[in-house]
């Protein structure tokens, strides 16, 4: 029988990239929503590693009859000048209900005046890996870049439209599909995890 993924979020956006990066390996990638999974997940950890873990042992311990591998991350921005805020709580910066073009705007407004060389800023993510067997894997994948004057392009969500990177000269937000997917923090984190994964699939 073909090996389940399941990834812990509810974020349509987030699936595609995973499905994307993830379409070669050997196994069926869902979503909770799609493997029939509602948890309830209190993300208290310090750290970016530390929630995908909560994360992704709540999803497989809800998930244990599956004996599928639980994927799940936590990712965010992290801009220097603001003492790397919002970090690990990026998703809630603001409130979690809270628009993105509103959170953009703050942190536009919070670097009013600083100069480029002050506005730099990444994109972190942390993937944790519950395996059926109980070990848990993590990796974590990292995109330096700074944070842009205005809101630019439509093809990212969230922060993307005002973190500007340099060597493209473009925001994530206005990159193709292809190029944010093979350059992306979460890209980096994934393609680490995939190889991770693709030695214990095979054994």
């Amino acid at each position: 029988m073909k090996r389940r993924i399941i990834f812990a979020t509810g974020n349509e956006g987030k699936m595609r990239e995973v499905r994307e990066i993830l379409r070669d390996i050997n196994a069926d990638v869902l979503s909770m929503k799609e493997a029939g999974i509602d948890a309830d997940i209190v993300e208290d950890g310090a750290t970016f590693e530390e929630n995908a873990v909560i994360k992704a042992k709540a999803v497989a311990a809800a998930a244990a009859q599956a004996e599928a591998i639980v994927l799940a991350d936590d990712s965010g921005l992290e801009v220097d000048y603001l003492n790397r805020e919002p970090g690990i709580y990026s998703a809630r910066y603001m409130g979690e209900d809270t628009p993105y073009c509103v959170k953009n705007k703050n942190l536009i407004d919070r670097l009013e005046g600083v100069p480029d060389n002050k506005r730099t800023a990444r994109f972190v993510c942390a993937i944790a890996a519950a395996l059926p067997g109980g070990e848990v894997i993590t990796t974590r994948g990292v995109i330096e870049g700074r944070i842009d004057y205005e809101e630019k392009g439509n093809n990212g969500f969230g922060y993307d439209p005002i973190f500007y990177v340099p060597e493209y000269g473009c925001t994530t937000a206005e990159l193709s599909v292809e190029e944010k997917n093979r350059i992306s923090h979460r890209a980096r984190a994934l393609a680490a995890m995939k190889e991770q994964l693709e030695i214990k699939l095979a054994e």
